[in-house]
C-alpha cells in the first residue's frame, strides 16, 4: 500500500501541468527528446517516470538535475506511453527541452544509463532529437509566402524573403569542431576553409559555406593540424599583421594548398556573400601566394636571361635526379646527383644559382643562402621562411614571371 501510494505521487507530482514551478510549453520548447522503452515485466507510467527521477538523480550535477530543470521550466512535463503484454512492456517517451542542443543531448544520453524500472530489466533508446524551432521555420517560409501571393507581391519579393530566412537558419547552424567553432560540414567534406575566428565562420554560413573551421589565435589548435590531413585546404584570412602572423604559423604546422585574401581594407567577417565567393574563387596556390608576398618585398625583377637559364637548365634536369651549380655567367661549373648535393653547395666557390631535379626544403634554401647563392630552382618548393638574400623558383614560380 505505502509502495503503491508512492508511485501515485510520483505521477501526480510529474504530470501536474499547472502550478508556480511550470510554464507553458509552447511558448518555451527548442527540442524534444523521443525514446523507446523496453521492459522485461510489467511496468507502468509512473514506474517509468520515477526510475527516470531516481536514476539520474545526482549523474550529471546540480546545473542539469532534473528535478530543477522541471521546477524551472528547462524541461517540461515527461510523457510516457506503455504497454504490456505477455509479461513484457514497451512504449515511448518523450521529453520537451529549452535547453540548448548540447544539454538536451546531455539528458538524452542519461537516459539510456537507466538499467531498470521498478523490480524489472529495461532498456531506453534515444531515437531521434526533434528540432521543434525547425517546424516553426518551415511554416513561417510557407506562411510568408502565402501572405505575399494574397497582397500580390512579386515572385522576385517572395524569394527575397525566404533567402532571408535560409541565411538566419544557417547564421543557427553554427556548431563546434573539438572546440573550435566550425560549419556544419567540416568533418565530412574533402575540402576545407580555414578561417580567423568565429564570427568569420558565421559570415561564411550565410554566403552557404558550411566547411569552414576557425583557428581563434595564432596558436595554431592540433585538431586542425589533423583535419588538414588528406583535405584541400584554403586559408582565409584578413591582410591585416594578426591574418599575417597566422598564415605563417599555419604554414608551419599544416599542408596549405591555397591561400585566399578578402579585398584590401576589408576583413571576411563584414564580406558581401558575392564578395566571399569571388575571394574563394580567386585563391591561389600557396606557393604563387609566397612568392607575391616576396616580390612586395623586394621589387627587384630578375633580368629575363638570367631567368630564361634557369628554366632550361630545369627542364632538361628533370627526370634525371641531379643538380647543377651555376656561376655568374650562368654557365654550368660542376654537376652531381641530388644526394651530393648539400656537400657540394657547401664547398662550391662563386655560386650564383643551383638547379636541381627535386624538392627545395628549409634546409637547402639557408644552406644556399649561407654561401651567398642567388638563385635555387627545384621541381616543388617547401619553404616557409625564404632566406632574404635568395629567390627561390619553382616551374609555377617562372611561369608566373613570365605572365607578370
Amino acid at each position: 500500500m505505502e509502495e503503491k501510494n508512492l508511485r501515485e505521487l510520483v505521477a501526480e507530482k510529474v504530470g501536474k501541468k499547472e502550478g508556480s514551478a511550470m510554464r507553458d510549453e509552447s511558448g518555451t520548447i527548442k527540442y524534444v527528446i523521443h525514446a523507446k522503452i523496453e521492459a522485461n515485466g510489467v511496468v507502468e507510467r509512473p514506474d517509468v517516470v520515477g526510475a527516470i527521477f531516481g536514476q539520474t538523480e545526482g549523474l550529471l550535477g546540480e546545473d542539469l538535475d532534473l528535478r530543477e530543470l522541471l521546477k524551472t521550466g528547462r524541461i517540461g512535463r515527461i510523457n510516457v506511453n506503455i504497454t504490456s503484454s505477455q509479461g513484457k512492456s514497451t512504449g515511448t517517451i518523450s521529453i520537451p527541452s529549452s535547453l540548448d542542443r548540447i544539454e538536451t543531448a546531455i539528458i538524452g544520453a542519461a537516459l539510456e544509463t537507466i538499467e531498470r524500472v521498478g523490480p524489472c530489466e529495461a532498456k531506453i533508446t534515444v531515437e531521434r532529437i526533434e528540432d521543434v524551432r525547425g517546424v516553426k521555420r518551415k511554416f513561417v517560409i510557407d506562411r510568408a509566402r502565402q501572405i505575399l501571393e494574397q497582397f500580390g507581391e512579386t515572385a522576385t519579393e517572395s524569394q527575397e524573403l525566404t533567402e532571408k530566412v535560409r541565411e538566419s537558419i544557417r547564421a543557427e547552424e553554427i556548431s563546434e569542431y573539438k572546440g573550435l567553432p566550425a560549419g556544419p560540414g567540416v568533418q565530412d567534406s574533402d575540402a576545407i576553409v580555414i578561417v580567423e575566428g568565429r564570427a568569420d565562420v558565421l559570415n561564411l554560413l550565410r554566403a552557404g559555406i558550411r566547411n569552414a573551421v576557425a583557428v581563434e589565435g595564432t596558436n595554431i589548435p592540433d585538431a586542425v593540424v589533423e583535419l588538414c590531413k588528406g583535405k584541400t585546404v584554403t586559408a582565409f584570412f584578413d591582410h591585416d599583421r594578426g591574418g599575417e602572423l597566422i598564415l605563417k604559423e599555419l604554414l608551419q604546422r599544416a599542408d596549405i594548398d591555397f591561400v585566399a585574401r578578402p579585398p584590401p581594407g576589408r576583413s571576411v567577417e563584414d564580406l558581401t556573400r558575392k564578395e566571399i565567393i569571388k575571394a574563394l574563387r580567386e585563391k591561389v596556390p600557396v606557393e604563387q601566394a609566397l612568392l607575391e608576398q616576396r616580390i612586395r618585398v623586394e621589387p627587384e625583377r630578375t633580368r629575363d636571361n638570367t631567368i630564361e637559364a634557369l628554366e632550361r637548365n630545369l627542364e632538361a634536369l628533370r627526370g634525371t635526379l641531379k643538380a647543377v651549380l651555376l656561376n655568374d655567367q650562368m654557365m654550368p661549373v660542376l654537376e652531381v646527383p641530388v644526394s651530393g648535393l648539400r656537400d657540394a653547395i657547401a664547398s662550391g666557390e662563386n655560386i650564383k644559382a643551383v638547379v636541381f631535379d627535386g624538392v627545395i626544403t628549409q634546409e637547402l634554401a639557408d644552406l644556399a643562402a649561407s654561401k651567398e647563392v642567388k638563385y635555387i630552382a627545384g621541381m616543388r618548393s617547401r619553404v616557409q621562411f625564404p632566406p632574404k638574400n635568395i629567390q627561390i623558383l619553382t616551374p609555377e614560380d617562372i611561369k608566373f614571371r613570365h605572365r607578370h
